[in-house]
């Protein structure tokens, strides 16, 4: 009986180990890494986020490939869904798994301000104009309204335009933080050339929109840029 089972054994184990993908056992590998606390780096951690889309491929190259292509994790599921589709392997589902992503992170940083005074928590406001909007393709321009406990009432877009200008017009800012009765402002908008360096426009229309709100009771606390490479404040820098 023994020597029918090592017969058996051995004459499945060289079939078994030919069928095998070469990634056998790589996925359990890399979740268990993942549970118990693992640094990964970010093609890997790509990959626990592709498994559930693509189950039956090695997705490390197609992971090592988006990281090669954008940059980065956050680059990736920041990236326009047509440039997502333009990598071998990446269809549809995938690129909603990465959208998911991305709309969960923005989701749990703003929560970290949603309920909070903001000038108490900056770092957490700095955090969630990162998700936000560092990694967009384009311009945008975003306006934090806050009561006069400088509590958040509402987080709005105002307008999206090139990958290196939007326009802004100050007295339909003003206008908007009077509609919601808001008494204080951050300016915030993105640089999707990674350099958060404010540019001559930028602290023009800033002192433009201060000129505008001062009169009326609204003070803008600060004009924050974000792009790959950091922030920039103009109130740090003493721009306003």
């Amino acid at each position: 009986m023994k020597a029918q089972e090592g017969k058996a054994q051995e004459g499945k184990t060289p079939e078994s180990k030919a069928e095998e993908p070469h990634y056998h056992g790589h996925r359990d590998r890399l979740r268990a890494r993942f549970a118990q606390g693992d640094t990964l780096p970010d093609y890997e951690f790509l990959e626990l986020v592709l498994f559930r889309a693509i189950p039956r491929r090695d997705v490390k190259p197609i992971a090592k490939a988006l990281i090669a292509r954008f940059g980065s994790f956050a680059e990736v599921i920041s990236a326009p869904a047509e440039r997502l589709l333009e990598v071998d392997g990446i269809g549809p589902s995938v690129v909603t798994d990465l959208k998911i992503m991305e709309a969960a992170g923005r989701r749990l940083a703003r929560g970290a301000v949603a309920e909070r005074t903001l000038l108490s928590s900056w770092a957490a406001v700095i955090d969630y104009c990162r998700a936000a909007m560092a990694f967009a393709p384009r311009e945008e321009f975003r306006l934090l309204f806050l009561d006069k406990r400088n509590r958040l009432i509402a987080d709005e877009v105002q307008g999206r335009g090139t990958v290196d200008h939007t326009p802004v017009y100050p007295r339909e800012v003003v206008r908007r933080a009077l509609e919601l009765s808001a008494t204080a402002l951050i300016l915030v908008h993105n640089h999707p050339s990674g350099d958060p360096t404010p540019s001559q426009a930028d602290i023009k229309m800033t002192r433009d929109i201060v000129a505008v709100a001062g009169p009326l009771g609204i003070v803008v606390h600060d004009h924050i840029i974000v792009g790959r490479d950091g922030h920039a404040s103009f109130r740090g820098l003493k721009l306003i």
